[in-house]
């Protein structure tokens, strides 16, 4: 990602050697970024995902006021503190602050600017990741996800998510296309080879995976980015689940969520963009006030994010295949965004252990938590949560803080 940098220098100073003493500040940025900075006017700088304005004397606040409507906010403010810079920082901020536009300095050692910028990179990137990106959602919401409704519009205004409604109909037609004979084309991916090797019903598999193949013809006819599915229509009409499905295609990148959730397939979206972590889609199942745990399980996961799994079947219908999955212990974050896009729930998490009841979803966890478990006790974002490996709880909060305005 190019990030552009426009400088302000007050004429009062020497401009060449305000530029002398300001080169090795930034070139020490450059390398510990491994990106160079691309000098560039202020009516260039709206162009670039990631724009710097190098504040690199005081006394450029009034150049500032008179161009600032022709660069888009947030303001990232880069300075050294040298040549009154850092005071001519604090009063732009200050007015941008007054006309209620969002703004920061980027202030401090070479060290600490450089991993700001960092985070700014990866916040960026991700919500230059899900502009224009199309999502399906194949069939209307569960009629259990009775808090789970999303407006489109609003969607698109926030997020620039485009979204495209698929009936479910379309999807089994899609599937009756599928012969079985026609599977041999997904022979020689390893992940699907293991799946065989798994000691299952062969032929449920084999059902399981025309789904897959279904939902592939289905993403590249709308050129998806992400879906979710009315999944529980499809015991009733193909007598399967599309659990192995939605596995594979979050490992391929189709980030994929059930039961018609949009909130959480959102929710799915902006993790795996802050993170490039695969996401598994959990149902809260039960919470132990007093070690702040709780149990979080569902019948699918992505194989990437699983250090071992075995085939099952899915757990509330008994038939079709569904995973146990087993994922890392160790440090996660927890994620949700509310229905009506303007609330979000995130806390980092410690997965403590991978469990196999026989009265749950097949993937099961047991995690602490750094919030309050209470919070599913008094204000929850609805039934499905979200999770990825690693702690991203501080770029969840600044991407949401930037895109909830």
């Amino acid at each position: 990602m190019a990030i552009g940098i426009y400088s302000l220098i007050s004429p009062v100073h020497d401009i060449k050697r305000v530029e002398e003493d300001t080169r090795g500040f930034l070139e020490a940025i450059e390398v510990n970024l491994n990106e160079n900075f691309e000098k560039c006017e202020k009516d260039e700088l709206s162009n670039y995902p990631l724009p710097l304005i190098f504040v690199a004397s005081g006394g450029v606040e009034g150049q500032f006021k008179e161009n600032y409507t022709k660069i888009k906010e947030p303001y990232y403010l880069l300075t050294n503190g040298e040549n009154n810079s850092f005071a001519a920082s604090l009063e732009i901020l200050t007015f941008l602050k007054q006309r209620g536009l969002k703004g920061e300095i980027l202030h401090g050692s070479v060290d600490y600017i450089s991993n700001r910028i960092k985070d700014i990179y990866d916040i960026t990137k991700a919500k230059e990741t899900l502009k224009h990106i199309n999502i399906g959602v194949i069939g209307k919401p569960s009629n259990w996800l009775i808090a789970s409704h999303v407006n489109y519009e609003n969607l698109n205004e926030r997020f620039g998510i485009n979204s495209i409604e698929i009936n479910i109909e379309e999807l089994i037609e899609e599937i009756d296309k599928i012969q079985v004979n026609k599977l041999d084309t997904l022979k020689g991916n390893k992940k699907i080879e293991e799946l065989y090797q798994k000691s299952f019903n062969n032929e449920s598999l084999q059902e399981a995976l025309r789904i897959y193949v279904a939902l592939k013809n289905i993403v590249d006819k709308y050129d998806l980015k992400g879906l979710t599915i009315r999944c529980f229509d499809l015991l009733s009409t193909v007598y399967n689940t599309g659990c192995i499905a939605l596995s594979l295609l979050n490992d391929e990148g189709i980030i994929s969520s059930c039961e018609g959730d949009v909130p959480a397939l959102i929710s799915m979206l902006i993790l795996n963009a802050l993170s490039d972590e695969p996401v598994f889609m959990a149902n809260p199942s039960s919470i132990d006030v007093e070690k702040n745990e709780v149990i979080l399980a569902h019948c699918t996961v992505p194989l990437d994010m699983t250090k071992d799994y075995v085939l099952d079947t899915h757990f509330e219908s008994g038939i079709g295949v569904g995973i146990h999955g087993e994922i890392q212990e160790g440090q996660a974050t927890l994620f949700k965004l509310n229905s009506n896009l303007e609330e979000y729930f995130v806390s980092s998490i410690y997965i403590k252990e991978n469990m196999y009841h026989n009265n749950l979803c097949r993937t099961q966890i047991r995690v602490h938590m750094d919030q309050d478990v209470n919070y599913f006790l008094t204000n929850p974002m609805g039934n499905h949560h979200l999770i990825c490996r690693g702690d991203y709880t501080r770029l969840v909060d600044e991407f949401m803080n930037l895109m909830l305005k």
